[in-house]
């Protein structure tokens, strides 16, 4: 399959496309044909290590990004795609169901294929709604009521107005 691969911080011109192993579900995992994806804020921060800031950073590289080069070699937080086979254990998605979701901090939504747990931040699709539509709403709305409710203490009954999106 092929992907984004992500093999040293930095600007875009670091990323390359590639032919990868295609992964294979694990007994609680779903595989996941990738048809949309997103580049977000976050992809941008973890490609190139400027989202942490001062104290945290050498914590965050040594245990969670890669000192020297990314732990994560396929970024990509956001997706939409379809099932194409599930691990034994699972029980909610079967083959053929039409998905939309996060992978989360283990990222891996810039390639051709993923695999997700069955219990992660998953769920199927509105039959009427398109998979560029879908793919971007879990990033997206978890940014939203963020702002709105934890940063800008919006209540019921205030007035808001939306004048742009996030990233």
């Amino acid at each position: 399959m092929k992907a984004i691969l992500h093999t040293k911080f930095g600007p875009p011109d670091e990323l390359q496309l590639k032919e990868v192993e295609k992964p294979a579900p694990r007994d609680n995992e779903v595989l996941i044909k990738i048809h949309a994806t997103t580049v977000t804020s976050t992809d941008c921060n973890v490609r190139n290590f400027t989202f942490v800031p001062g104290v945290f950073q050498l914590p965050a590289r040594l245990f969670m990004f890669g000192v020297f080069k990314p732990r994560i070699n396929i970024l990509g937080i956001d997706l939409a795609g379809e099932i194409e086979a599930v691990g034994k254990d699972v029980e909610r998605f079967k083959a053929g169901d039409q998905v939309f979701g996060t992978p989360g901090i283990t990222f891996g939504a810039h390639a051709e294929y993923t695999c997700m747990p069955e219990d992660g931040v998953l769920t199927t699709k509105p039959a009427n709604m398109a998979w560029e539509e879908a793919a971007p709403i879990f990033l997206g709305a978890s940014t939203a009521l963020f702002y709105l409710r934890d940063k800008g203490n919006i209540q019921a009954g205030h007035k808001t107005l939306i004048y742009g999106a996030s990233g």
